[in-house]
């Protein structure tokens, strides 16, 4: 059985989870990325765990987070992921943010916000959207403060 609701999870649950996303996204750092990690799990065991990787593949939509679903679909044998729930350190883009829904991702778990490009309640919320055929439930703003420092250290890094 699946985890298709935040009520399915506990504080314990959700942090440690954080904890690997964040683990994953210190290490898109050795090289170059934007630290973002993204973790996905099924039956609360974790079934994939990837990091941003744009720079060190020169590819533009290798965010963690779709990198983790690619990784989770192959894992389950399905592109269907309603018993998944995916865990990542920042707000989801548009781009992540549709292929949660087009995978019928069961919950998103976010840590710190996106005010600039967020998809998930900030700027759009197209995973909670009327329009599209699924919705995904999400828990936002765990550790929230870790996360977002992250960021904000390795953009300050980048200026000086």
């Amino acid at each position: 059985m699946g985890i298709n609701t935040p009520a399915d999870l506990t504080d314990e649950d959700i942090d440690g989870w954080m904890s690997i996303a964040l683990e994953e996204a210190r290490l898109a750092e050795t090289h170059g990325d934007v630290p973002v990690g993204a973790i996905v799990v099924r039956e609360h065991q974790v079934i994939a765990r990837r990091h941003n990787e744009r720079e060190l593949t020169g590819d533009p939509t290798a965010h963690a987070e779709v990198l983790a679903l690619r990784d989770a679909a192959a894992v389950v044998g399905n592109w269907h992921l309603e018993e998944c729930v995916l865990v990542v350190t920042l707000e989801p883009c548009v781009m992540c943010a549709g292929a949660m829904v087009n995978s019928r991702l069961g919950m998103l778990i976010y840590g710190a916000t996106d005010p600039k490009a967020g998809a998930s309640g900030s700027c759009f919320d197209l995973t909670n959207s009327e329009v599209l055929n699924h919705r995904v439930p999400r828990v936002e703003g765990v550790r929230s403060d870790e996360c977002s420092q992250l960021l904000k250290e390795f953009f300050a890094a980048r200026r000086h």
